[in-house]
């Protein structure tokens, strides 16, 4: 229905902290579990500043019975006078006004990652509750905030404890955070390792005090205190993979006013790298000027270095930068007092000055070391020149994957039924294993948007594969042609894929599950971007058939099935169940209501939260190194409930 009536009545002014409570996703990018865990890195992200500013050594993180966080530190504790502006306290101002804090170029710090003012207010507009305590100066004072809005006086009393600092405790509102209000305590530690290595010599201890949620008596307490640095982030990376040199390449200081790290070290058993870059602790997952001046920097020095030691001839081309790159693990972390951040999000670094520095400071130390560690620049150029070859050898097969341009529709591979619709956006493929399952799938599934990829067997483990047996592959060549991929070590090109939603629909038994890592290992290690930006899904078809008398039900897990039994049989009913052990058990219709229909299936997007958990697993499960997998099972597999296995 159309409005005639707008005039100034319909503009609305959004005071104070409503904005937050009113649109919070433009603040914490979701109401989701990713949001609700943003709360906590904002509130340590805080404390971290301080460290960063030479005043703070400990922190504390709890995630309390009542579902509620308290983040402590030992800091100079947030200031507590009047504020000119507002009247009210620096405390309280900070905590109920939009873009106020110090971080502005006032003094109060010379680097941080909280520029944009936001953080703490946001936590607060977005908690049921949250209570502050700030010691300062022999006093203790302490507020209470109820949905941003304080409701009590800032209480100020004498402290004779000598203690120094702030701690917030805040419980997130469940109006808002509607999903869960849950916290993941993995996924927490993983943030709070990180920053552990990044800020060597602070002290993050991590406690989970939910003793009904643990089933436990006691709470779980991690402790993170990493004197190394990033150094010892590197080897923590690399535990299970085999270096090429033992010591790790390290480099630090400070130009023009930027603190630099740098931490270095390639592996044998590696065909990829895994460059982490971090500006002002904060993980720049789209890169930035840093990493870019890094690449630069290791490419033209390693090529140096291989002109002077004889390892490439005058009328041999330039090693590359991803040549070079193969099996390296890196960290840069830089800490800048005036960053360009792209967004709130701040996933990309834009001062175009720490190029520059990076390269110019890098270049001279790395260039040093390397002249007094010959042996290092011997191993790390023959893996190089390795990558060189295989890349080599490997061209003929990627010039035949460029030809099979998308835009070629008679070069798709002859095995896929492709969707009708030619709009990347709406269309969606699921690769699914064996005939028999994509004969199912391709009479049952909507061929206006939906296309279907058989493929053979189990295709390559791409994670020790180099290129040349990657490309001479047939299986992994019709899943690159068929998505629109390119070249391996490209940049990606979300233009070229012909698919948005690329669902992966294996059996629910241990092949299927195999063949699943498999492909989620093509896609981490051939194009991650897939991943990171939300193209990948699995598709999860019911495990049971529950049929009685005329009725049917389907059940996705055991303890589905066995609630349905308990809830809607009477004891000693007649039913009979199906367990479908595959997808070629399904008759088409079958498939298409429980698995491939938009308006009842059930979609998993898959999502890295923890990089570097991630890239570690990725290396233990699929990796050369028998010992680390072996040790895995060992230690996991004993949780596991083996009447559950499924042989």
């Amino acid at each position: 229905m159309a409005t005639t009536n707008y005039g100034a009545d319909q503009i609305q002014v959004l005071e104070g902290l409503e904005p937050v409570r009113k649109r919070p996703g433009m603040y914490i990018g979701t109401t989701g579990p990713r949001g609700l865990h943003h709360l906590v890195y904002e509130v340590v992200d805080n404390a971290v500043d301080e460290a960063l500013a030479g005043h703070c050594s400990n922190i504390e993180a709890t995630l309390n019975a009542d579902g509620s966080v308290t983040v402590s530190d030992d800091g100079r504790g947030i200031p507590t006078d009047i504020h000119p502006q507002t009247g009210k306290s620096a405390l309280e101002t900070v905590l109920t006004v939009l873009h106020a804090g110090g971080k502005f170029g006032g003094g109060g710090y010379k680097v941080s990652g909280g520029l944009h003012g936001v953080g703490v207010s946001v936590v607060n507009a977005l908690s049921e509750w949250l209570e502050v305590t700030v010691w300062r100066e022999q006093k203790a004072h302490v507020q209470r905030f109820e949905r941003g809005d304080a409701v009590t006086e800032l209480q100020v009393s004498a402290d004779t404890s000598g203690r120094k600092g702030t701690q917030v405790s805040f419980k997130p509102d469940s109006t808002i955070f509607t999903v869960t209000t849950e916290f993941d305590y993995d996924t927490l530690a993983g943030r709070l390792r990180e920053l552990a290595y990044l800020n060597a010599g602070v002290s993050i201890t991590f406690t989970d005090a939910r003793l009904d949620l643990l089933k436990a008596t006691e709470p779980k307490v991690s402790h993170f205190f990493y004197e190394g640095g990033i150094q010892e982030y590197v080897a923590y990376i690399n535990k299970d993979k085999t270096p090429i040199h033992d010591e790790i390449v390290y480099v630090q200081g400070e130009r023009d006013g930027v603190y630099l790290e740098v931490a270095l070290q390639w592996c044998v058993d590696a065909y990829s790298d895994n460059l982490m870059g971090f500006a002002n602790n904060i993980r720049t997952i789209d890169g930035g000027t840093h990493l870019e001046g890094l690449k630069a920097v290791l490419t033209r020095t390693l090529n140096n270095f291989a002109r002077k030691r004889n390892k490439r001839k005058d009328n041999e081309s330039n090693l590359s930068g991803e040549n070079i790159r193969e099996g390296l693990t890196g960290v840069i972390s830089v800490k800048v007092p005036d960053p360009e951040f792209e967004g709130q999000t701040k996933t990309k670094l834009g001062n175009t000055e720490v190029r520059g520095i990076v390269d110019s400071f890098v270049g001279k130390i790395l260039t040093e070391y390397l002249d007094f560690h010959p042996s290092v620049v011997d191993s790390v150029l023959e893996k190089a020149i390795q990558a060189f070859n295989a890349a080599e050898a490997a061209r003929r097969a990627r010039e035949l994957v460029r030809r099979k341009s998308v835009l070629e529709s008679s070069t798709l591979p002859g095995k896929l039924a492709d969707c009708s619709s030619r709009d990347p956006s709406e269309s969606e493929i699921f690769i699914v294993e064996g005939d028999s399952a994509g004969g199912s799938a391709k009479q049952g599934r909507d061929r206006r948007f939906q296309a279907i990829l058989p493929l053979r067997g189990k295709i390559l483990n791409i994670e020790k594969t180099d290129d040349a047996k990657i490309y001479k592959n047939n299986e992994v060549q019709s899943l690159i042609t068929a998505l629109g991929l390119g070249i391996k070590g490209e940049e990606f090109d979300e233009s070229q894929l012909r698919y948005h939603r690329i669902c992966l629909m294996t059996d629910a038994d241990v092949d299927g599950a195999h063949i699943r890592t498999l492909l989620l290992t093509f896609f981490y290690r051939y194009q991650r971007s897939l991943i990171d930006q939300g193209f990948v899904y699995i598709a999860c078809p019911p495990l049971y058939k529950i049929e009685r008398g005329r009725n049917h039900w389907y059940c996705y897990s055991d303890r589905e099935r066995d609630q349905l039994i308990e809830n809607e049989f009477p004891a000693n009913a007649n039913y009979t169940i199906q367990r479908f052990k595959g997808l070629g058990e399904m008759m088409p219709t079958q498939l298409w209501e429980t698995t491939m229909n938009p308006e009842s299936r059930t979609l998993k997007k898959i999502e890295i939260e923890d990089a570097v958990e991630a890239e570690r697993m990725f290396t233990v499960l699929m990796g050369d190194r028998v010992a680390p997998r072996r040790e895995f099972i060992e230690t996991y597999g004993s949780r596991l409930n083996l009447e559950d296995l499924d042989i």
